[in-house]
């Protein structure tokens, strides 16, 4: 099972993947465009992390840990384990499956979370070249 072995490695690892998906040229502007703030909360590391759009030029999204500055509300939130979230951007956890089984909590417009799911899919085979690029074979799923 891919384990994050710190709260500070899974962090160090999601604002990479954050960078990733802000500059792929399909997935940021079409995050950017969707104007739905995120909440992601990390139950097993007690952490939290808000990604919304951005208005800064050269940049697609924004995001903050545990609340600092952040300066909107989210409108989709999910809950989940470090290792749930892990396993859903290499493309391994379907969303509704993981609702369905507990392994997510959501709350938000479901015709907006549906919509915005598959739009990451180009991150996915990019999140799993960047875990084996740096030897986090670990983390692969």
């Amino acid at each position: 099972m891919s384990r994050f072995r710190s709260r500070e490695e899974f962090i160090e690892v999601f604002d990479k993947l954050w960078e990733l998906i802000d500059r792929h040229p399909e997935v940021g502007p079409r995050l950017r465009e969707a104007r739905a703030p995120h909440h992601f909360a990390f139950t097993d590391l007690d952490l939290d992390l808000d990604v919304t759009y951005s208005e800064e030029p050269g940049r697609n999204l924004r995001w903050v840990w545990n609340g600092e500055g952040r300066d909107w509300e989210p409108m989709i939130t999910l809950a989940m384990t470090s290792d749930v979230a892990n396993r859903y951007f290499q493309g391994r956890e379907n969303v509704l499956t993981a609702v369905t089984f507990g392994r997510i909590r959501l709350s938000g417009p479901m015709a907006t979370i549906l919509r915005l799911a598959p739009v990451l899919r180009p991150i996915e085979p990019l999140y799993r070249e960047m875990l084996a690029r740096e030897g986090r074979d670990h983390l692969l799923v």
